[in-house]
């Protein structure tokens, strides 16, 4: 008897613990999907030091130095003091936060802040409360959001909407290109709006310089700048919208052309498109006059400037010749050879770049102060004048005119394509650079090396890069 009622006391403790255990992680997960509510009273810390991790040519243009001061002054009365993080701007706030390593507030691109949601490494945001919320588009807000706990929350606030832009020099065109290079009389050069015209032109300037000179140069080893080509013919990342993982598209529709519009653009420049050296000597040798032109972000126009005036041209000179416009078009036919079906507008990968907030601060009041001001109208207008960032505040855009008014109706009009936001999209970089990069060095084989001079042998690489995200989705974790 003693026995049973021992065995029934124990059974009856162990369900009770269960109960309390349950009990307390569900509180805790409660509590977790609503910490940015309860973190954000409004009280600002007094006293606090917020480390903000920033894009590292804002703090070389000295942006980020004027953001600081200008913080500092407006909060004095908090003793608030911001500071630079000092650490390497793709920091992983995932493996460094816990730990007291992380920033307080992070400015990076949203395929690297939507990476931390599912953790719960960055706090949900009051956004409604920001004065730029009804100056930012629902796309821009889009790239922030995320359902977590089966409630959808904003966790991060755009400042800038990245779009690739060609540059160009304009003192560079033949001195006939009104007579030769500009078919239809729009007082347009041929080679700035077609991308068959490019080719055609890059070629000619690489056979007559011996290969000295070059017109359009650009790497293939960030799949960011190459993957639009792909979605021009009918390619995408994930399915629905980039949020569903499982369907993975790369090589949907006829995104074999795309394949094979890298491959040729690499013909007519040299093999440096296959690594880094053409990124980072982009800027000098676009200020030497080696590259005619290339494709990068708005946010670097000043690193083209900087090469320039080094290279003893002056401030109006600069202002005249040094261009940027959108992306050319690309032919139907999917072959820079022929444009004899007409064009299309190219579909480029773009990204909205912002500010979150680390879950892990102890100041989450001040940081968000930050982040307010940070994003507010005058700053915003600064880091354009600065930096040359497109601005995702409409009524700083608006003012600003120009490729910011351009670069922000492609995005509403789906000529950009925002990067996924999504943790998942970290393993579709790795795969597509490899592909990209033998593409390139394809133009340069011979023979019985040549890889990928059929569609078909695209399409089939592109498939087996879908299969390899998908492997590291779902089956290598």
């Amino acid at each position: 008897m003693s026995k049973n009622l021992s065995a029934i006391i124990a059974h009856c403790a162990l369900i009770l613990a269960v109960i309390i255990v349950i009990g307390i992680l569900g509180s805790i997960a409660s509590a977790s999907q609503s910490t940015g509510a309860e973190k954000f009273t409004g009280e600002i810390e007094r006293g606090a030091t917020i480390r903000v991790l920033e894009n590292d040519t804002a703090i070389k243009q000295g942006y980020f130095s004027e953001l600081i001061d200008a913080f500092n002054s407006e909060y004095k009365e908090y003793n608030i003091k911001v500071v630079d993080a000092n650490m390497d701007q793709y920091t992983d706030l995932e493996n460094d936060g816990p730990y007291g390593y992380g920033p307080d507030v992070l400015y990076q691109a949203n395929d690297r802040i939507m990476r931390y949601p599912s953790g719960r490494h960055v706090l949900p945001l009051p956004v409604e409360e920001f004065d730029c919320y009804d100056q930012i588009s629902e796309k821009g807000w889009q790239a922030y959001k995320q359902t977590v706990g089966g409630q959808e929350y904003t966790f991060g606030v755009p400042v800038n909407v990245q779009g690739p832009l060609l540059y160009y020099r304009k003192d560079l065109l033949p001195e006939n290109w009104e007579q030769e290079w500009d078919d239809d009389k729009n007082g347009v050069p041929d080679m700035i709006e077609y991308w068959t015209d490019m080719y055609r032109y890059s070629k000619q300037v690489k056979e007559n310089s011996s290969g000295t000179k070059y017109g359009y140069m650009r790497s293939f080893l960030e799949p960011y700048f190459s993957v639009g080509y792909l979605y021009s013919y009918g390619g995408y990342s994930f399915g629905n919208n980039n949020t569903n993982p499982s369907d993975i598209g790369h090589s949907a529709g006829n995104a074999e052309l795309g394949g094979r519009i890298i491959r040729q653009l690499a013909s007519v420049m040299d093999e440096r498109c296959i690594d880094d050296s053409v990124t980072t000597g982009a800027y000098a040798a676009i200020a030497s006059g080696e590259f005619f032109a290339t494709i990068t972000t708005p946010d670097v126009y000043t690193m083209f400037v900087d090469e320039m005036k080094a290279a003893g041209y002056s401030d109006e000179y600069i202002a005249q010749n040094l261009v940027t416009t959108y992306i050319p078009k690309l032919p139907v036919s999917g072959n820079l050879e022929d444009e004899s079906q007409g064009f299309i507008e190219s579909n480029m990968m773009g990204g909205v770049q912002g500010y979150a907030v680390s879950s892990y601060t102890k100041y989450p009041n001040a940081s968000l102060a930050f982040v307010k001001f940070a994003a507010s109208y005058n700053m915003i207008k600064r880091r354009n004048e600065l930096l040359g960032i497109v601005p995702a505040r409409k009524d700083v855009a608006d003012e600003v005119g120009g490729l910011s008014e351009v670069i922000n109706n492609n995005l509403e009009n789906g000529n950009i394509t925002v990067m996924p936001s999504i943790k998942e999209n970290a393993q579709m970089w790795t795969p597509l650079q490899t592909l990209f990069q033998d593409l390139a060095k394809d133009a340069f084989r011979n023979g019985s090396e040549v890889k990928y001079d059929t569609l078909e042998s695209i399409k089939d690489a592109l498939k087996k890069v879908d299969q390899q995200i998908y492997d590291g989705i779902f089956t290598l974790q």
